[in-house]
């Protein structure tokens, strides 16, 4: 949410710059400077919702009066009998989810799902260093981190949280049979 968040708030989104400068308020008087860090990233997504709770009561409005209106298309529902899908496709989709940027890409041939890949935004958050040598955004927010105990680093575990992470929940690892290769088990 921080980017979406400074974006809304240096392009003059009157409700975002408000909730922003109310929390700045509210810690001090602080510069804006300070939301690029953990407690910039953890006062984005506060404001982010805030301001989506907000704007729901707004939206269902427009939906309720869009449908009093006759207009109750809410979709394309062209394509949603699967006997109009052609046989082989390949296709992809992009949204900004509350981690960050989430991507879906799949491939079907004779009408099955051939290859299907998501990218969430925990693994480009949590990305390792790529071609060019560039940190990725977990390793870069942790250089210069101040550590208080180094035998409990809490303030690491701080700023990745800042970022709610989310990995995967379980991995499965099967052959082309469907047969379970490896399982591992963390305690």
């Amino acid at each position: 949410p921080l980017s979406r968040m400074l974006v809304a708030y240096a392009s003059g989104h009157e409700k975002v710059q408000g909730a922003v400068n109310g929390v700045l308020r509210k810690l001090g008087n602080l510069p804006a400077t300070v939301l690029f860090s953990t407690l910039g990233r953890i006062a984005a997504r506060a404001v982010e919702t805030q301001i989506t709770a907000e704007m729901i009561p707004v939206w269902l409005n427009e939906l309720a009066v869009n449908m009093k209106n006759g207009d109750l298309k809410i979709h394309n529902g062209e394509k949603w009998d699967p006997s109009t899908w052609p046989a082989e496709a390949k296709g992809y989709g992009f949204h900004e989810a509350p981690r960050g940027a989430l991507g879906h890409w799949i491939k079907i041939k004779d009408q099955k799902i051939e290859n299907y890949q998501i990218v969430v935004p925990g693994t480009w958050n949590g990305s390792p260093r790529d071609a060019n040598d560039q940190r990725g955004p977990f390793e870069e927010a942790l250089i210069g981190t101040p550590v208080a105990n180094i035998d409990q680093p809490l303030e690491i575990l701080r700023t990745i949280h800042s970022f709610d992470p989310c990995m995967a929940c379980a991995v499965h690892v099967v052959d082309t049979d469907g047969n379970e290769v490896i399982k591992i088990k963390v305690k």
